[in-house]
């Protein structure tokens, strides 16, 4: 069995860009380009693992020539997790998004959605309660995203306070940042998904290798815009592995003992049955032991996957057993449907989903 890829929190990890980018903590670990520099924009660009960028490395010829290499993301490598620990500066046992869907008071809720089955559950749990780290550090950094994005709760949770400068074609990106620049800003904060949706969509053919160029592209267009004195500096929330129709059916056993899941199909979150905690990790062991690592949510907390540090709430929002695939699978949650089969998936702490760029370059 190989050993999990734990994220290396406090050191060359996603959680410490951003304070080390405002001077909270040392920067001598960043790439050598945004040490110095007059202004900062960090542009994250979802999904793009540090291994795949090298395995298709001649699709995008300029991030694969800049100055840095990889760091870690964050335990679950999702979404939500790696992007409030980008924007907190903390890992998720403190800002406590600790999953795509996470067990509040019982209920299931996509977080991107901020939903149940039942609907929008922004009243229930407002998101700044949710999750109360400040982004930023406090500060009203300007926000380069998706307009479709805004308003939303998960923005509100990871992003609130910033200053939203939406687009709706990604050509509006480098413009957003030269006129951000022009205005006095040091740090400017852009996102964009397309890495991840074709991924997800397409796996890792020709229209990755297509999305990897627009992506490529999208840097240049950038660099051109910024004055002299700055830098830009890229990173990913995560990266992916390929499980097209690999994904399977938890065991009967398994099921039997579980009274509901949550987190996603690379790690799975089972909830025990009143009484049965201790058979149900017996029997997820015997049964996918040998794909996956099967642990326990004292544990994992133990040793450090969540970060140093883990709050009562974040605790709460964890199932009693993970099960977190090595081998290149997915585990169902029958209440979970999307709207197309996933072809690339994340969450895992392999090191094709753990580690990431940090690259940079100067103006």
């Amino acid at each position: 069995m190989p050993e999990p890829v734990v994220p290396q929190y406090g050191g060359a990890c996603i959680s410490g860009i951003v304070p080390a980018i405002l001077g909270a903590t040392s920067s001598d670990w960043l790439p050598s380009p945004v040490r110095g520099a007059r202004a900062t924009v960090l542009l994250v660009l979802d999904g793009l693992g540090w291994w795949q960028l090298r395995r298709h490395e001649r699709h995008a010829p300029l991030l694969a020539g800049a100055h840095g290499g990889p760091i870690t993301s964050v335990a679950p490598t999702t979404t939500v997790a790696a992007l409030a620990s980008i924007a907190t500066g903390v890992a998720p046992g403190e800002h406590g998004l600790v999953g795509y869907r996470m067990d509040l008071d019982g209920r299931t809720v996509q977080m991107l959605r901020w939903a149940d089955a039942r609907g929008d559950v922004s009243a229930l749990y407002p998101p700044d309660l949710v999750q109360p780290i400040p982004p930023f550090l406090g500060g009203a950094v300007p926000v380069i995203s998706k307009s479709e994005f805004e308003g939303t709760g998960f923005t509100q949770a990871h992003l609130r306070g910033s200053r939203m400068r939406g687009w709706r074609a990604v050509s509006s990106v480098p413009e957003l940042v030269r006129e951000a620049l022009a205005a006095g800003e040091t740090f400017v904060y852009a996102y964009y998904d397309g890495v991840d949706k074709v991924a997800h969509e397409r796996g890792f053919g020709p229209f990755y290798e297509a999305e990897l160029r627009a992506a490529d592209r999208l840097v240049a267009d950038i660099l051109s815009v910024l004055p002299p004195e700055c830098a830009l500096m890229v990173t990913a929330d995560h990266g992916q592995v390929h499980v097209g129709n690999r994904t399977q059916s938890l065991a009967g056993e398994v099921i039997r003992a579980t009274s509901r899941m949550s987190g996603e199909g690379r790690f799975r979150w089972l909830h025990a049955r009143p009484g049965a905690a201790s058979d149900l990790v017996a029997a997820a062991r015997a049964a996918h032991g040998n794909q996956a690592w099967v642990i326990e949510r004292d544990d994992a907390c133990a040793r450090g996957w969540f970060g140093p540090r883990v709050s009562d709430a974040a605790r709460r929002r964890l199932g009693d057993v993970a099960i977190v695939p090595f081998e290149d699978v997915s585990f169902d949650d029958p209440d979970e449907r999307g709207d197309f089969v996933l072809e690339c998936r994340h969450g895992s702490l392999t090191a094709e989903e753990m580690d990431v760029p940090l690259l940079a370059f100067a103006s």
